[in-house]
């Protein structure tokens, strides 16, 4: 019976898992149908900013200071994880990631400053005491363009004042609700787009006015802006998809579980029934005896 009553108890334990994670997993869908219809609309207009940047800077060879290009001394890396865990390996990628660029710009003798979106990211990197990281977890609670603007102008106006060299931003970007790539890009200085000799000219049909070169100057921090907001938005989508999948993964492990236990228990049962009903038989033969 003792071992019946342990059955019992790790069959309520599952069940009780089984539930919390199926209510995990509806509520992650919830977020991530929002999610994925925010970075959906957003990709549109960001793609059609590049395309009309390219065709600027590719044509006329125009730069602005977001442009050049200095030897590396100061690096920043803004590493974008999440601020909850429970969504399999989503976090501990882009970790290991950054681990990967710090490792790589130590090497390089130059000085590197951490700025983490997402609490996961913070608490592991804030440990290492060589590192100078700045927080910013709470933008991920509601994440709006005005609050991540603010941060990415903060940024742009280091570059500007050549305080810091190059940028790189480190996440994860959104492709479905199973998958999720790991992106590492340079956000600061801004890559021209090259073209191959004999390829496709770019798209002529813009009307510029007053100038490309005043466009330009204007565009540049706002498609900055809008790439910055992207990748926030990218990560928000894939994370709630992780963790989506996650939750019902944990959910079918759960429900395999039950089964089996379930199966044991009845076993258990039926053989603590056997062994009474044979005790009984045994009792009254031997009284007949």
């Amino acid at each position: 019976m003792a071992n019946l009553k342990e059955v019992r108890t790790r069959i309520a334990s599952v069940s009780s898992t089984q539930q919390i994670t199926s209510a995990m997993k509806m509520v992650s869908a919830a977020k991530f149908r929002r999610a994925q219809n925010a970075i959906i609309g957003m990709r549109p207009y960001a793609a059609q900013l590049n395309e009309i940047i390219a065709d600027i800077d590719v044509a006329d060879g125009i730069q602005t200071p977001y442009h050049l290009v200095r030897p590396v001394q100061t690096v920043v890396l803004v590493v974008v994880t999440s601020n909850k865990g429970l969504c399999g390996a989503f976090n501990s990628n882009v970790l290991k990631q950054a681990q990967s660029r710090i490792d790589h710009w130590r090497e390089a003798k130059a000085n590197i400053n951490v700025i983490s979106i997402g609490k996961k990211s913070s608490e592991m990197l804030v440990r290492q005491k060589d590192l100078t990281v700045k927080a910013y977890d709470e933008l991920l609670d509601s994440p709006s363009f005005d609050a991540i603007a603010s941060l990415a102008d903060s940024i742009m106006n280091d570059f500007a004042d050549k305080r810091i060299d190059r940028v790189e931003l480190i996440y994860n970007q959104f492709k479905n609700s199973l998958t999720q790539v790991l992106s590492t890009e340079q956000w600061l200085p801004v890559e021209s787009e090259k073209r191959k000799v004999g390829s496709e000219k770019v798209n002529s049909d813009f009307i510029f006015e007053p100038s490309k070169e005043e466009i330009l100057r204007e565009m540049i921090p706002l498609t900055l802006r809008s790439t910055f907001y992207r990748v926030v938005l990218d990560s928000l989508a894939a994370e709630h998809g992780a963790r989506m999948t996650a939750m019902q993964k944990a959910t079918d492990n759960a429900t395999e579980l039950l089964k089996d236990l379930k199966l044991s228990y009845n076993k258990a049962r039926q053989a603590s029934i056997t062994n009474e009903i044979i005790e009984i038989v045994s009792g009254s033969e031997a009284l007949k005896g």
